[in-house]
Formats: structure tokens, C-alpha cells, sequence
């Protein structure tokens, strides 16, 4: 089995799909690497690194030549990929639902077309035995840190109280809206920082691990949708009584705050609208407001996507593509989630992975198959 690891071609994207610490993993198994020749620059990796881990550098050609998976962290150009394998597997983010500026059912079926077997890691199944092979929740963990400093680097003032001959600085204040992976990592982020933090979510599961983490939970009491739990550990769609009641408590909580980080996003979903712009107006010049879903349509009005905005005096962070402004430790992260996915399932006499059709993770992740798009949320 040939495994060809891709240099990115989307505008923006520094991670890539193997390290040299995977590429090793790979070669114990008996897999042959090929990596494109600067493939891990963006991410601080040189050729040199990948080859001393056993792996075979040359152009896209010769990297592709005969590849019978090709592992990527962005879904490739299907028209890009000439000269791999028959029936190749695709491995990677596919962005099979078209939210945002990349991906889409288009390239899904094109994918099928041409042959590919496309496997999308983001619709990694949350299940204990996929834990390490999810992609989403490596990536928004960096994400949430991220977001914290991207906050501390636009904001005028200093994070934690200060206690000074001149006199004293206040904390910061932070409220953190959406508690899953990226907005705990926030949240424990702003604490270290020294941040006065609070943080809000539709889930009242999560008002105990707010609270584990030294926040303040600020929640609706006593309307019907409180629970909000989607499947998969999701959120889910509120009620419009909840909705309204939310809306409410968010004005009055947000007028007093210095940085708020939004992180609410649903599966195959436009990102709901947390903040409005009359919200925003009721803020103090000089806050921030960090939203990072904006590459799903934004959780906040005016939040412009690879920009910064002012609106009413706020400065709202709309980067995108977050945990690849943290290259090295992204890539890290995600290509270990594609190891484990492939090691999970790599048949040692057969020398590839074998993937079984009644598989649990088999059926969330893949998408094509035999010529035809198989995967049941596309076909519903």
C-alpha cells in the first residue's frame, strides 16, 4: 500500500495531513510514504525530516503515482489527483455539506465519479472508540486557545487584575457562548490569563463542567428547550421561547462584558446567530468579540469572514481557518487522528486498511463508494 501525503492547495491552509512521526508509524506497518516536496513547510517541517522518517519525497506526480490512499487535510481537487491508484481511499476533511467557503456535494460527486472511495473525517461518529480518530475535537481544541490570544492581541487592555503603586487594573471580563470543545479550551485558557470568565450554552449539562474550569455559568432557568441536546453530544435547535428568553439574558450579560468568544455551531447547519448588531451597539468601545464560526456563516452580525470589522467600536475577530494558525501543533494533532483511524482498521496480512461495511465509524465516515455516493446523511 502507497500512501501519498499532499501538499494543501487551499489559500490559507499551513497544516498537512502526516508528520514525520506518523510517516514512521505508517512505514512499522509496512506502508510505503510518499510526501509531496513541501508539503509540511508551512507547518515547520522540512523534506529533510520527512525522509529521515522513511518517506519518499518528490513532485505531486511521483507522489501520486500509484497511491492507493492519499491522505490530505482539506479534500483535494478530484482533477488534481491523476495517477493514483484505481479506486483509491480519500482521506480526510471533506466538507461534504458545502458550509463554507470550500467543499460541497459537487466535489463529493465528483469524487465518486472518478472512482475515489472518499472518506470524511469530520463526520467521525462521537463515540468512545473514535475518540482519538476525531478531527473535529483536536482542531477546535486548538481553536479555543487560539481564540483567547487572537482576543488578547486585539484588546487594548491587560488580562488579569494588577495590583500596582499607580493603582489597580481590573480583570478582564470573558464570556465564553457555546461549552464544547472550544469554548472549555477558552474558557481554561482566559482563566490561566487571568481573565474574570463566564460562559453560556444550551446544554444545561454543561453548566458543571463551567464550573469545574472556575467560570460562572449564565443560564436560562425555567423554559422549555433548557436541555438543547442534539445527537452526538450536539447541540440541537431551540424552542422559540427559549431562543427569545436567551436572547434577553445574552443583552444584559453582554453590555458588561470586555471579550465574548462564540463557538455555537450544528453538523450540516448554517452556525446560528448569537449576537446581534443592536447586542453589539449596548458594548463598550475597545471590547472584542472573537467569532469562530464564521466559516460557517458566523454566530455574530458583522463579523466578516478573514477580516477584522469595527462595529459600533467593537473589533469582531472573524479569522479563518483558526487551528492552522497554529500549524505545527494542528498538524500534529490531526495526523495522528488519521493514523489511528487507518491503524484501527489496517488488516497486517493484506498490508492496507480493510474498512467493513457494517462498521459504525465505516458507515459515518464514508462517503463514496463503488462509483456512487453511499453515505446515508447525503442521500437524505
Amino acid at each position: 500500500m502507497k500512501i501519498a501525503v499532499l501538499r494543501e492547495q487551499t489559500d490559507g491552509e499551513r497544516r498537512v495531513a502526516a508528520t514525520p512521526e506518523t510517516v514512521r508509524k505508517f512505514v512499522a506497518l509496512g506502508a510505503t510514504i510518499a510526501v509531496e516536496a513541501g508539503a509540511g513547510e508551512s507547518a515547520s517541517i522540512a523534506d529533510t525530516a520527512y525522509a529521515e522518517a522513511g518517506a519518499e519525497i518528490g513532485d505531486r506526480a511521483a507522489t501520486l503515482e500509484g497511491a492507493g490512499l492519499i491522505l490530505g487535510v482539506q479534500g483535494p481537487d478530484p482533477a488534481s489527483l491523476a495517477g493514483s491508484a484505481p479506486g483509491a481511499w480519500i482521506v480526510a476533511g471533506l466538507n461534504p455539506f458545502g458550509v463554507g467557503p470550500d467543499g460541497g456535494r459537487a466535489r463529493v460527486d465528483a469524487y465518486a465519479a472518478a472512482g475515489f472511495e472518499a472518506l470524511a473525517m469530520e463526520l467521525m461518529p462521537r463515540i468512545t472508540r473514535a475518540q482519538s480518530m476525531d478531527i473535529l475535537s483536536s482542531q477546535s481544541n486548538l481553536a479555543g486557545y487560539k481564540a483567547v490570544l487572537d482576543a488578547a492581541a486585539e484588546y487594548g487592555r491587560a488580562f488579569p487584575m494588577m495590583m500596582t503603586a499607580a493603582g489597580t487594573v481590573s480583570a478582564a471580563k470573558v464570556f465564553v457562548m457555546g461549552v464544547g470543545v472550544a469554548g472549555l479550551q477558552a474558557i481554561a485558557t482566559a482563566r490561566r490569563l487571568g481573565a474574570q470568565v463566564s460562559a453560556t450554552d444550551v446544554r444545561s449539562a454543561t453548566r458543571e463542567q463551567i464550573q469545574s474550569l472556575g467560570a460562572k455559568p449564565i443560564f436560562v432557568e425555567n423554559v422549555a428547550g433548557i436541555e438543547g441536546e442534539g445527537s452526538g453530544g450536539y447541540a440541537g435547535e431551540m424552542s422559540a421561547e427559549y431562543q427569545a428568553a436567551q436572547a434577553e439574558l445574552v443583552s444584559a450579560h453582554i453590555a458588561k462584558q470586555d471579550i465574548v468568544i462564540t463557538t455555537a455551531l450544528i453538523p450540516g447547519r448554517a452556525a446560528p446567530r448569537l449576537i446581534s448588531d443592536a447586542q453589539i451597539a449596548t458594548m463598550k468601545p475597545g471590547s472584542v468579540i472573537v467569532d469562530l464560526a464564521v466559516e460557517q456563516g458566523g454566530n455574530v452580525e458583522g463579523a466578516v469572514l478573514g477580516e477584522v470589522a469595527i462595529v459600533h467600536g467593537v473589533r469582531i475577530v472573524g479569522h479563518r481557518n483558526v487551528p492552522s494558525r497554529l500549524a505545527a501543533d494542528a498538524s500534529a494533532l490531526f495526523s495522528r487522528n488519521l493514523y489511528n483511524f487507518l491503524n484501527a482498521f489496517w488488516d497486517k496480512e493484506a498490508g492496507k486498511p480493510v474498512f467493513p461495511d457494517d462498521d459504525e465509524i465505516v458507515q459515518g465516515v464514508r462517503l463514496t463508494q463503488g462509483g456512487k455516493v453511499v453515505n446515508a446523511r447525503l442521500l437524505s
